[in-house]
């Protein structure tokens, strides 16, 4: 009796606690009747040479430990890492992107100079480091002119303009690529290697211009290469008794038929109306479905096994809507009609003329391999131009590697580099330069070759300058042309210097002999000698060299026209003040105060 008294009365404590609650006055909690308060950071806003002249400290920063890579005897860059090893690069934009200055101003310019670097590399891949020096170059000079007092708009206009004079050059005079041998040379001037650049050629050369090359980490401490030929998937066998070779683990099926729907397969009468025809055709059958399960997968074992039919069945690739755009890249490679209810068409109704063919396919445990047999080429060519628009107004980067590797599959094969070091700094270090060479010699199929090491632009700035001044018929506008053209040289001299001679030297040694034996010749600064760059195979992608000019011109061009600067004033919190603050996050998220002392 005495316990259900008890609990009656904690009942009613419990009920009067959860109905009503008395104020709380103890001092200790008196946080909880305290007022939110809204903190307003406090803005620096500077204006005309000031602010310019802090903007353009920002971008030399960058560019001073940027340009010290570019070259064959450039140096390379030390990032500290919060977490693991330092990394040590030889990649303008992966350097640029590390720098953060503690001047809230200066960093803007800084901020300023790495959209440079990620357009250059979003763009063409490759070039980093030569637009963050023609950056520096335009900034610098036009600082000058702006400070005598020539209107920055007029400047700004004629950088552009000449920018678009020298890049329609640029695309002029480049030579289309021959063969492997000029993608080796330009591979190899990317990556700075030799080995390198033979690897990608190899790679680039065996799967073509619609395949793809990935580069993957290997567990050896020497490079590899491994080619994917024909449509890949990654589904294996839904059964093990599908398997005809013991040995291998696959089943090897020769100028199949393919039937490809997306529908889940379980009720063996909606195919046995085409298994009935392919009995007599005595065609191998490949089935690509969501799933084949029960007395259809039962059916289909038990044929095989009695050798009434070589038939095996595999999962559709991908999940969700990806799914039914993989399904659909397989018919098309394959010629078959895709199976979908809602395009009017039931697995009963399928006739051997729906069916897919190939010359091919080799089913694994994980992965099934398509051998086209060409018949599709059209179709597949349209496929790959639909896939490439989506690829260009893909949302993410995510969306445009996967429109990406479709191409590749679709195309005609896969190249996997495997890079090995002894180091994960190293295996970094040669992972980044194999993506620069990569890109380098997409941007060389695209829009041909012209000489490197800067040798190029050297030229054009001796031979266009009269062009352009036709062009730009108004004074202020003259001199932003002129600093254009003045940066034009800054590449091949920061080459020099980082091989230990005098710029200057070189450059007038460049433009002499452009003129004395023509465009093509230049400095190698590996050799440290004169030569025909192009017979050489110092060469660079045009692409690369038109985006290095374009987005110089574009973000310098801006620099000068500002005239205002707004920045946020960095407020400096001591070690109890974060703990507050803190301590204030938690609790509004409701997680209760921070450990006291931590």
């Amino acid at each position: 009796m005495k316990f259900h008294v008890t609990a009656s009365l904690l009942a009613l404590v419990v009920g009067s606690s959860s109905g009503f609650a008395p104020i709380d006055h103890h001092p200790s909690r008196t946080f909880l009747q305290r007022p939110s308060t809204v903190v307003l950071n406090s803005k620096r806003v500077s204006f005309k040479e000031e602010s310019r002249k802090k903007l353009v400290a920002g971008i030399n920063k960058v560019a001073d430990a940027v340009r010290v890579t570019l070259g064959p005897k450039g140096r390379n860059v030390v990032l500290e890492r919060n977490y693991g090893a330092p990394e040590i690069v030889n990649d303008g934009v992966t350097i640029a992107r590390e720098i953060s200055l503690e001047d809230p101003e200066e960093n803007v310019g800084a901020r300023l100079i790495q959209e440079v670097a990620s357009k250059s590399d979003s763009k063409a891949g490759d070039g980093t480091t030569t637009s963050t020096i023609m950056t520096k170059a335009i900034v610098n000079n036009g600082m000058r002119a702006v400070t005598s007092g020539i209107n920055p708009v007029a400047i700004n206009a004629g950088i552009r303009k000449a920018a678009r004079v020298v890049a329609d050059e640029v695309k002029r005079v480049a030579v289309p690529v021959s063969g492997i041998e000029d993608l080796k040379n330009v591979a190899t001037i990317a990556s700075g290697s030799v080995e390198m650049g033979r690897i990608i050629a190899l790679a680039a050369d065996k799967v073509g211009d619609t395949g793809s090359t990935v580069v993957e980490e290997s567990q050896t401490l020497v490079d590899e290469i491994e080619f994917t030929e024909g449509l890949t998937i990654d589904r294996g066998f839904i059964s093990p008794y599908f398997v005809k070779d013991q040995e291998r683990q696959v089943c090897e099926l020769v100028n199949p038929r393919i039937l490809v729907t997306d529908a889940k397969i379980e009720n063996v009468n909606d195919v046995v109306p085409i298994l009935e025809q392919l009995v007599k055709s005595k065609d191998p059958l490949l089935i690509i479905a969501e799933d084949v399960t029960g007395e259809a997968l039962s059916a289909l074992v038990v044929n095989k096994m009695r050798g009434v039919l070589d038939v095996a069945a595999i999962k559709a690739p991908g999940f969700g809507n990806r799914r039914r755009d993989y399904t659909q890249d397989i018919a098309i490679a394959t010629g078959a009609s895709f199976v979908a209810e809602e395009l009017g068409i039931t697995l009963d109704s399928v006739t051997l003329d729906m069916l897919g063919t190939a010359d091919r396919i080799v089913v694994g445990k994980e992965s099934t391999t398509i051998v086209t047999d060409g018949k599709q080429e059209e179709a597949i060519e349209a496929r790959i131009a639909q896939l490439r628009k989506e690829a260009e107004l893909a949302d993410t980067e995510f969306d445009k590697e996967k429109c990406t590797e479709r191409v590749a599959s679709l195309g005609g094969g896969i190249a996997r580099i495997k890079v090995g070091a002894a180091t994960e700094t190293e295996l970094k270090d040669k992972k980044l330069r194999y993506e620069d060479a990569l890109n380098s010699v997409d941007s060389a199929r695209e829009l041909g070759i012209v000489p490197g090491g800067g040798a190029c632009l050297a030229h054009l700035q001796n031979t266009l300058e009269d062009k352009i001044l036709e062009a730009v018929p108004d004074e202020d506008e003259r001199t932003g042309a002129l600093i254009l053209m003045r940066a034009l040289s800054s590449p091949a001299m920061q080459v020099a210097e980082n091989a230990g001679i005098e710029g200057a030297v070189v450059l007038s040694k460049i433009q002499t002999l452009c003129e004395e034996k023509g465009f093509g010749h230049g400095w190698d600064a590996r050799a440290m000698e004169y030569c025909d760059l192009m017979e050489r195979g110092i060469i660079d992608p045009a692409k690369v060299t038109i985006n290095a000019i374009e987005n110089s011109a574009s973000v310098a061009g801006l620099v000068l026209t500002t005239e205002c600067l707004v920045t946020e004033i960095p407020v400096e919190m001591s070690e109890e003040e974060k703990q507050q603050m803190f301590d204030q996050q938690n609790m509004a998220a409701g997680m209760g105060p921070g450990i006291p002392g931590s």
